[in-house]
């Protein structure tokens, strides 16, 4: 009997959504007890609907919005409490959930059952898609009363690579910040400046960065990095997570400080 209620604990986790899961409790307690509003939009990429995710900073004047593409992961608990940290550093956040209609029965990232589907989903989003619904995010959150026009992209893992991307594409970005992703091949079209964070265990991905700087050095574009020592991939939201590392939670508190400075510099 007891190998029978062991099994059938072991499925029921298996088959649970990933929301349901809590994978990030930390994430929801920590949005559940914001002060902030939040709130859920839908934008339209033409004929496709994509749900965002919007947090409104506590401020008097208009605010510069900040557009934050999700981990390969998904659009989970942690990637809406980033947003909610970002509007409590002042900035109106819109965060897209990429894989909007795409899970079970047309639900969104809460919708799938285990991370592997919804890494497979992110990860075989058609580039032209991704760009569009962040056009549609992006054109939607700089349009509302309170952002006063200003724009800046962020993302992390598969979302790093794609704000690094999004950056030949946009031209009226202030800045783009790209957490432990990889480079496009093509860099001649970026307009603004482009920010790196890089995890020093992480060489996948941050042994790209000596030829990317080269690379953008070449084509005369702004390109600054950095690499935390004894980090891992992920650790803005390892860094958070109680269990993390110290060399995680480091890596996660110079990393949003110079995350800041920098969008306090760009204005």
């Amino acid at each position: 009997m007891r190998r029978i209620l062991l099994l059938l604990a072991v499925v029921s986790l298996i088959a649970a959504p990933v929301a349901a899961q809590g994978p990030q409790p930390w994430a929801k307690a920590k949005l559940d007890a914001s002060p902030r509003h939040q709130e859920w939009v839908t934008v339209k990429n033409g004929a496709r609907s994509i749900h965002c995710f919007v947090v409104y900073p506590e401020v008097r004047d208009k605010a510069p919005a900040v557009l934050l593409i999700h981990e390969i992961f998904g659009l989970s608990d942690w990637a809406r409490d980033a947003a909610d940290e970002v509007a409590a550093a002042g900035y109106i956040a819109i965060a897209p959930d990429l894989i909007t209609g795409m899970g079970p029965g047309g639900g969104d990232t809460e919708s799938f059952t285990g991370t592997s589907m919804v890494t497979k989903a992110v990860s075989s989003l058609p580039a032209d898609q991704v760009t569009g619904d962040l056009d549609a995010a992006a054109n939607y959150i700089t349009q509302v009363p309170a952002c006063n026009g200003a724009l800046y992209v962020a993302g992390f893992c598969w979302g790093g690579g794609k704000s690094f991307s999004y950056a030949t594409h946009r031209h009226d970005l202030k800045a783009a910040f790209v957490f432990y992703g990889s480079a496009p091949e093509d860099l001649a079209s970026i307009a603004c400046p482009v920010y790196g964070f890089y995890a020093g265990n992480d060489a996948r991905i941050s042994a790209t960065v000596p030829k990317t700087t080269a690379d953008m050095k070449q084509a005369g574009k702004t390109y600054e990095s950095v690499i935390y020592d004894g980090a891992g991939h992920g650790f803005m939201r390892a860094g958070e997570d109680p269990a993390g590392s110290a060399a995680n939670k480091k890596a996660h508190d110079d990393g949003w400080a110079r995350w800041l400075s920098l969008m306090k510099q760009a204005g």
